[in-house]
């Protein structure tokens, strides 16, 4: 291992806007115990389960049907 590295010519990375953004969101206890559920059985972390299940949601444009009483 050396003792400095020249970072002058590095470049930034090109794939970094694509990259997670880390944010704080509020489940109910019931839904992350499902989707925990669901990622033994297939193999896949929790988080990212529901990142793809919100990614599917917002590709193909499902709304939900709210009505309040």
């Amino acid at each position: 291992m050396r003792k400095e590295y020249d970072f002058s010519k590095a470049r930034k990375n090109p794939y970094a806007s694509m990259l997670k953004k880390p944010i704080t969101i509020r489940l109910d206890e019931d839904s992350v115990n499902y989707f925990k559920s669901v990622s033994k059985e297939v193999g896949i972390p929790y988080q990212s389960l529901i990142n793809l299940y919100l990614r599917d949601c917002a590709t193909s444009h499902k709304k939900l049907n709210l009505s309040w009483k």
